[in-house]
């Protein structure tokens, strides 16, 4: 005997944890260990206004610039939207399911704004470091430096670009189309 329909209803009341769900060795996970933000409020705190609406909170954007950096996501609209569904991404954000995302053009704002002036990133990236050397992960003797030159190829013809720029300069572009019997 078939059984009957299934109706999805809302739950009254839900238990779910995110820190069960994110697995031991992802990647954020051990990103997290490292990362002390604890001093981002009093670094920027010239920067913000004493009157006004509550901002969104500066570790919120900073972690999810983390986010967007160790998992490639360039896109600011993208990475917000990543944000909002990834289970991982909202652990490490420390939003809860019902948490909001912030709108990618607030974030946008404050990372071309705010965090540019105060110098917030070469301080993050100092303690980072620090930090990496007291815990034995990298020496801090040496470094190295990629100032590699590569020529950009951004033609939308197929080809190498040598030969694109030399044929295009003296012969005209032509089309052709096949036409259907």
């Amino acid at each position: 005997m078939m059984g009957p329909r299934q109706e999805a209803q809302a739950a009254l009341f839900c238990a779910f944890s995110l820190e069960e769900h994110v697995p031991a060795d992802h990647l954020l996970r051990v990103i997290d260990r490292f990362v002390d933000l604890s001093g981002i409020r009093a670094h920027l705190r010239p920067f913000y206004s004493s009157t006004g609406r509550p901002s969104i909170d500066p570790e919120l954007m900073i972690r999810m610039l983390i986010v967007g950096y160790c998992m490639g996501i360039r896109s600011e609209r993208r990475l917000c939207e990543e944000v909002h569904l990834n289970l991982a991404y909202r652990w490490f954000c420390r939003l809860d399911l019902t948490d909001a995302v912030p709108d990618h053009s607030s974030f946008s704002k404050n990372r071309h704004g705010r965090f540019r002036e105060s110098d917030l990133f070469r301080q993050l990236f100092e303690s980072v470091v620090e930090r990496c050397i007291a815990e034995g992960l990298v020496g801090g003797e040496r470094f190295a430096v990629d100032a590699s030159l590569i020529r950009a190829d951004a033609n939308k013809q197929p080809g190498p670009a040598s030969a694109r720029t030399a044929s295009s300069a003296t012969t005209p572009a032509r089309r052709t189309a096949r036409v259907a019997p």
